[in-house]
């Protein structure tokens, strides 16, 4: 059990941090068959800074006021493999084509709505509040596969506000959350 900020953090998950996101510009702009910008730098980082209440360094929503409760999204692999699967596509989807700004492999992050959690990677926890969701577009239809969009709906991921500062890496890492995630009920993935 971990308190953060007064906030009891009990049950905890082992999962993995797939990929980091930081996009300096909205690649998914305009209409999703003119494709995407280009991408301005590396976007599939390592390691990123998260600032309190600002979101992840060199992020385009980073300290914006109008993205402060959304300024980061964390999605889960297994959704990803969820449409693979739901769409009978032989070959694999790239997750970073969700423009989530954190990828996990190992719990459902769309039942963490609501909920205050931790990411530990290793270099100290970084709390986070779970806001609302961050529903899918029809650019998955472009970006991903024809039936992406539908395939994601309620598991595209959730809009996250940063309560603390710290770093996170790519690899194994701790999940603490104010809610269960594993209580039996059927899992989306």
């Amino acid at each position: 059990m971990e308190e953060a900020s007064g906030v009891n953090l009990e049950f905890e998950y082992r999962v993995r941090i797939e990929h980091l996101l930081a996009s300096s510009i909205h690649r998914y702009e305009g209409r999703p068959s003119d494709g995407p910008r280009p991408a301005v730098g590396a976007e599939d980082l390592e390691r990123v800074t998260i600032g309190a209440h600002l979101g992840i360094v060199g992020d385009r929503h980073f300290g914006k006021a109008a993205h402060r409760t959304a300024s980061v999204t964390i999605m889960a692999v297994e959704s990803v493999e969820h449409v693979e699967r739901t769409l009978g596509l032989s070959n694999a989807l790239d997750p970073l084509d969700t423009r989530r700004n954190i990828l996990i492999r190992g719990v459902d992050v769309d039942r963490l709505r609501g909920a205050d959690f931790t990411l530990d990677s290793g270099v100290g926890p970084v709390l986070f509040h779970a806001h609302r969701p961050a529903n899918p577009c029809a650019w998955m239809d472009v970006m991903l596969a024809p039936g992406a969009h539908k395939a994601l709906r309620g598991r595209g991921g959730l809009r996250c506000e940063p309560l603390s500062t710290g770093e996170l890496t790519r690899g194994p890492a701790l999940l603490r959350s104010s809610l269960r995630l594993d209580d039996g009920e059927p899992r989306l993935f």
